[in-house]
């Protein structure tokens, strides 16, 4: 269906061209006219987009958004939405479990575990019984593609901290079989399996990288055929990942260090492994990670506002590590206001993007361009952590997700490679570290 519907678009554009060359120059004859493949890409690049198999490796979700009454088939307040993904030409959303990192205790892992089950049937819940002619869950490159063939968006599944597993490695292939197909070992904070990124700030480390269930962690998820996410541990850890690793990895959302020092950036050291390891990098289009000086002035000023329309509705503003401390529960109450402060600020928010010089798709690609000639354009994908954080000037929500193609052109990518960017490095990967599961099988 989609393969028609792309032939469609372009037949379409060709067709545009052709009468605007005619009414600009009513002597040139038909038959002499350009073929739309000799038609420079900038001039045809909308069409060129929707033909893409686009794919967006990270985006973060809310269970209440996920009901009979509210959910994805409605224009939401949210970054991700099937109204967006279908204005922006994205087919496929990575839908996040994602569990904040809590006290490695047994009523602790309980509670995350709890927490990620409500997340895997909410997902399931959109595709098998919201909106299953409009959106179907995907697991291998196969399934993505049928699925965009039949006309619908692609939901996939990625496990955001294994923290979720306790100390039961069997819970592993219990969401491999409820569709997760990467997992990351920790997040902000160490896990019973991981250090994390986060102890960079003070220097403080639980495991010097993995733990031993860590390593056994990374055997079992290459038996499994799930990728295996570098993007928030520690860079002792990620280097243990792909020492231990027979399959390669994945950084489903993370930049480049050089470009701006952060920790939850991959440094050259690193892309050097996953290069080797003939890994992928999803270049991430969170603004703390693509500049951070640009970053910082706009989210201050940003900050002053949203603090005029907090107080008035009695609610104070928290910042990300007092977030990620709250409960599930509370999370949710949180976000929930805070989408009203979001509504009620965003004619001066807009204003202020327009006055300020703001981190864009120009910087994002930015990133897209040093990783490609450091370590090569088969090992560079896209993401936008969208509902977690993400989001840039050009590339606010998955509705302006043609933007980040039309930069690449700019830029002076080809059809290939932009198409590789988009999803085929991505979906390729799926396929080798499928084929490695086989293997040990």
């Amino acid at each position: 269906m989609k393969i028609l519907t792309h032939l469609l678009t372009i037949f379409i554009a060709f067709m545009i061209l052709g009468c605007k060359n005619k009414s600009e120059n009513e002597t040139v004859p038909n038959d002499i006219q350009k073929p739309l493949a000799e038609v420079p890409l900038a001039e045809r690049a909308p069409a060129f987009h929707r033909s893409l198999i686009t794919i967006d490796t990270h985006n973060d979700i809310n269970v209440n958004n996920f009901t009979a009454e509210k959910n994805y088939t409605q224009d939401l307040d949210t970054q991700v939405n099937l109204p967006k993904m279908e204005a922006g030409g994205l087919d496929v959303s990575w839908l996040i479990v994602y569990t904040g990192q809590g006290p490695l205790t047994e009523a602790g892992y309980k509670a995350a575990y709890a927490n990620a089950i409500s997340k895997f049937e909410a997902i399931h819940r959109l595709t098998a019984e919201i909106a299953p002619d409009k959106i179907g869950l995907a697991t291998s490159s196969d399934e993505v593609r049928k699925i965009i063939d039949s006309g619908r968006k692609v939901a996939m599944i990625g496990v955001e901290n294994a923290y979720p597993i306790g100390t039961d490695l069997t819970r592993i292939e219990e969401f491999y079989k409820l569709g997760a197909r990467y997992m990351s070992l920790a997040h902000n904070g160490h896990s019973q399996l991981s250090d994390s990124n986060t102890g960079e700030a003070d220097g403080v480390w639980l495991h010097n990288g993995l733990s031993e269930l860590g390593k056994k962690a990374v055997l079992e998820m290459n038996r499994l055929g799930i990728m295996i996410d570098i993007s928030h541990p520690s860079k002792e850890a990620i280097k243990q990942m792909i020492a231990l690793s027979k399959a390669p990895v994945l950084a489903s959302h993370s930049s480049a260090r050089a470009l701006c020092n952060h920790s939850r950036n991959l440094d050259d050291e690193l892309l050097a492994l996953v290069k080797e390891n003939g890994g992928l990098v999803q270049t991430v289009a969170f603004g703390a990670y693509l500049n951070k000086e640009k970053n910082d002035r706009f989210v201050t000023a940003r900050q002053n506002i949203y603090e005029v329309y907090a107080d008035s509705l009695d609610f104070q503003l928290l910042d990300r590590t007092d977030i990620a401390e709250l409960s599930e529960a509370a999370r949710a109450a949180y976000f929930e206001k805070y989408s009203q402060v979001r509504s009620l600020a965003a004619t001066e928010v807009a204003n202020l993007t327009k006055s300020m010089d703001v981190v864009n798709v120009s910087d994002f690609v930015d990133h897209i361009d040093y990783l490609v000639k450091k370590i090569g354009i088969e090992h560079v994908g896209i993401s936008s952590d969208f509902d977690g954080g993400g989001g840039i000037s050009g590339w606010e929500d998955a509705s302006e997700s043609f933007n980040v193609t039309m930069e690449l052109i700019n830029r002076g990518y080809n059809e290939k490679e932009i198409a590789m960017l988009w999803g085929e490095n991505l979906l390729r990967l799926m396929n080798e570290v499928e084929a490695v599961a086989k293997s040990l099988k």
